[in-house]
């Protein structure tokens, strides 16, 4: 039976994507841009690497408007 929790993708890494987030107390937009990164290769490619993106315009946008 399949883990929907850990999937194959995660499992193989040395050090899944959601157990170094929580271990780093790392906040939920910089633990999406961590895991769609670490997974892009064995998942959806170019789809995971645009969702990375978004999630790093979302943290300039909230963390850094108006700042150069």
């Amino acid at each position: 039976m399949k883990d929907p929790i850990n999937p194959i993708y995660y499992t193989e890494m040395k050090i899944a994507p959601s157990e170094y987030i929580w271990k780093n107390n790392i906040p939920y937009l910089e633990g999406n841009v961590i895991k769609y990164i670490s997974r892009h290769k064995n998942k959806n490619g170019a789809e995971d690497i645009k969702k990375a993106i978004k999630y790093c315009e979302m943290i300039l946008e909230l963390e850094y408007e108006g700042t150069k």
